[in-house]
């Protein structure tokens, strides 16, 4: 058989075909020569053609592989060779391309051209990720999610790599390797992974007071996003914006989903985790593909320096939020994902952030904990990918890069002439200093005036550790309550040392809210310390914990609480459950009264393939009932002549009983009450029976994405 002729110039490949039509960027764009698509005829990577890709060259049919065998041999170590350190944190992570636009000029604030003009749409790569889990693990763990933003500004590249928690577990980046030895696996077994349920955790934490408001965000359902989409993001430090005449102001970075703030349940990220452990980087895929493009807006809460110090906690402390209500975030512009990329390893794993990597019109702040963080990443990434990790193109800056610095690991760039130093002549004095008159344009640090001596010591400000964990308890609603106080529950029962169940409940839960340790005490057995014991909290003492403020009690941030309705309900999946003998006109008219809604309607079906309508034709299902958990669906509709099918059909009904069990929203056919009534669910909220407009009653439904009392309102008294 002849061997395929190779492709002319010009000709697509069905790898270009398929992705005619894709969003590009300037950034896409630019790495676009560096992207090579399938050829037509194999070759070593010397260019050389390869007649056998399948059989060593051996002595003999029967005999020893040779050698000289270059092809195996080059194959063999290349593969040998394609891995490289996963990420000490952040490991398990997923990315997407897209752009960012700012609404309104705003060089009042900031000279940075990514924020001066509203015209110009900046490309943007960014990477999500759990903290503590490895690359294999799941995505739905109980964990802080990573947001990093890659910003390819016309100035030079922005990263701005934040969390989807606005604070952190510490106040300085010195503990940052006892934070992460603590909640990674336990290192005499490597148990348990991606998890903080065990006893180092809870031990360095117990010891650690300046945890306590992280702690309370991750035991909320904060830790558990229902889909990227839907969870915000925060440049977590306090950072300054500065204009073009050296004048600058403090900031707080937000990224705020258009489609709202939406979390699981628990129970349904275990799941998750072991019935699709990969939910989360497959929903951003598909949403990406099927053109319902992730947004968020980017918000600014902007401190003017004459009013650094009113508030009664640190801007410079990383445990600490400013509210919104005292300072609203101001929204300026949207980040829309419209791309995946092409490969994961390429783009996703070499791609390295550094908080380090800022533009003219951004600069630092004292925060110690950013100070590290300004350390620690270009170390890390020198570790992972090289000196060179700026010339791989995902991570390559859209303006020309001039600089003197040379060789090393990875180089791309072949810098012709003798000169590689400044000052020079020989050069002509290039590439030069950027000239006084566009110092706006070149990066400078601020020029504050800093002074004091050497120590190592915690400023008196960064003391209070309680006082904003009790406002962000103050700030749940009953269920969110119940949900962070079953959190810290099941975390504590999982650990084995009973001094560290005690000092968690007495020195962190007892100082957070009294209300707070009597839940978790009802439910782990670990007793609260009687008032005056050496167990027993002390709040109003200047212990090492630090005093509370002593209008703590009274503290609250609505802003805090996720208790509301999504504003944008879209590209959910609902899940139709059908079977023999229903009525397919009445499933279409569904499907398409779904999708014109803009959610993503899916035939769940006993098997692969189809069923057998009321008209004895076959309706093609989406998927078989054995490979579509519950779990991955926002909703379930169950339409007519199914129920006599589910009555008989445990999957089925363990399908939605673990719907009605998450709060999601359920519509079902009048026929279906027998066996609604046989899985013990009521028309509860959330919860349609019968009715002629069962989509229109379910959108309505899942408006409010979902509903966590039912299950407490449904308990006996």
């Amino acid at each position: 058989m002849a061997p395929p002729s190779p492709r002319t110039a010009g000709q697509d490949t069905p790898l270009d075909q398929e992705k005619a039509g894709r969003q590009e960027t300037a950034k896409t764009s630019s790495i676009q020569p560096d992207t090579m698509p399938p050829g037509n005829l194999l070759t070593t990577n010397q260019g050389v053609a390869v007649s056998d890709d399948q059989n060593s060259l051996k002595a003999g049919v029967r005999g020893p592989t040779l050698l000289e065998d270059i092809l195996m041999r080059e194959k063999i170590t290349h593969f040998d060779h394609e891995r490289i350190p996963e990420r000490v944190v952040h490991a398990r992570g997923t990315a997407a391309h897209g752009v960012f636009q700012v609404y309104e000029d705003l060089s009042e604030l900031s000279c940075a051209q990514v924020f001066r003009d509203p015209k110009v749409q900046t490309p943007v790569f960014v990477r999500f990720s759990t903290v503590a889990g490895s690359r294999g693990s799941a995505d739905t763990p109980r964990d802080v999610r990573g947001f990093a933003v890659k910003f390819y500004t016309q100035e030079g590249v922005w990263d701005l790599v934040g969390n989807n928690m606005p604070v952190f577990f510490i106040q300085d980046a010195n503990k940052f390797p006892d934070l992460i030895h603590a909640v990674k696996p336990e290192p005499n077994n490597e148990i348990p992974q991606a998890a903080s349920a065990h006893d180092t955790f809870w031990d360095f934490v117990s010891l650690t007071p300046e945890s306590a408001h992280m702690l309370t965000w991750v035991m909320s359902d904060r830790a558990l996003p229902r889909t990227l989409a839907t969870m915000e993001g925060f440049g977590v430090h306090t950072f300054r914006l500065v204009d073009a005449q050296g004048g600058w102001r403090f900031v707080k970075f937000h990224w705020k989903p258009v489609k709202g703030v939406c979390s699981m349940v628990w129970d349904e990220s275990h799941l998750l985790c072991g019935r699709d452990p990969d939910f989360q980087r497959r929903d951003l895929f598909e949403s990406i593909e099927r053109g319902d493009y992730p947004e968020w807006e980017l918000g600014l809460q902007i401190v003017e320096p004459a009013d650094e110090h009113k508030f009664d906690f640190d801007l410079l402390d990383p445990t600490k939020i400013i509210p919104e209500e005292l300072v609203p975030v101001r929204k300026v512009g949207k980040l829309t994902l419209n791309r995946n990329p092409d490969n994961y390893f390429s783009e996703t794993e070499q791609v390295a952030f550094h908080t380090g990597h800022v533009v003219p019109g951004i600069d630092f702040s004292n925060d110690p904990l950013l100070q590290g963080r300004l350390f620690s990443y270009i170390d890390t990434q020198l570790r992972r990918v090289g000196p060179n990790f700026h010339e791989l193109p995902i991570n390559r800056s859209l303006r020309p890069v001039d600089n003197n610095q040379r060789d090393g690991f990875g180089r791309h760039t072949i810098n012709p002439g003798k000169v590689a130093y400044f000052p020079n002549s020989l050069g002509g004095g290039c590439p030069m200093h950027s000239p006084t008159a566009a110092a706006a344009a070149a990066f400078r640090s601020v020029a504050v005036q800093e002074a004091g001596a050497k120590l190592r010591q915690r400023s008196e400000s960064f003391s209070d550790h309680f006082s904003q964990a009790t406002m962000f308890w103050n700030s749940m609603s009953d269920w969110e309550k119940d949900h962070i106080a079953a959190a810290f529950s099941f975390e504590l029962n999982m650990v084995v040392d009973q001094g560290v169940r005690n000092r968690v409940m007495n020195e962190l839960l007892c100082n957070i809210s009294p209300q707070l340790a009597d839940m978790v005490s009802g439910a782990t057995g670990i007793e609260v310390a009687p008032a005056g014991t050496p167990e027993a909290p002390t709040p109003s003492a200047p212990t090492p914990s630090g005093p509370l403020n002593p209008k703590a009690a009274e503290l609250r941030s609505p802003a805090l609480s996720m208790d509301k309705a999504p504003p944008v309900v879209r590209g959910r999946k609902i899940a139709i459950l059908v079977g023999d003998g229903v009525d397919s006109a009445i499933v279409k008219t569904m499907v398409s009264e779904l999708a014109k809604a803009g959610q993503v309607p899916e035939l769940i079906g006993p098997t692969a393939g189809a069923v057998i309508d009321a008209s004895t034709k076959p309706l093609a299902v989406n998927r078989a009932a054995p490979n579509a958990p519950s779990v991955i669906y926002d909703a379930v509709l169950i339409p007519p002549g199914v129920a006599d099918g589910l009555m008989a059909m445990p999957m089925g009904q363990r399908f939605i009983d673990e719907a009605f069990r998450h709060g999601k929203p359920i519509a079902a056919a009048g026929d279906a009450k027998a066996l609604l009534a046989k899985l013990e669910i009521p028309e509860a909220e959330g919860v349609v029976l019968g009715g002629n407009k069962l989509v229109a009653l379910l959108l309505d439904n899942l408006a409010q994405h979902r509903f966590p009392r039912r299950l407490s309102n449904l308990a006996p008294n």
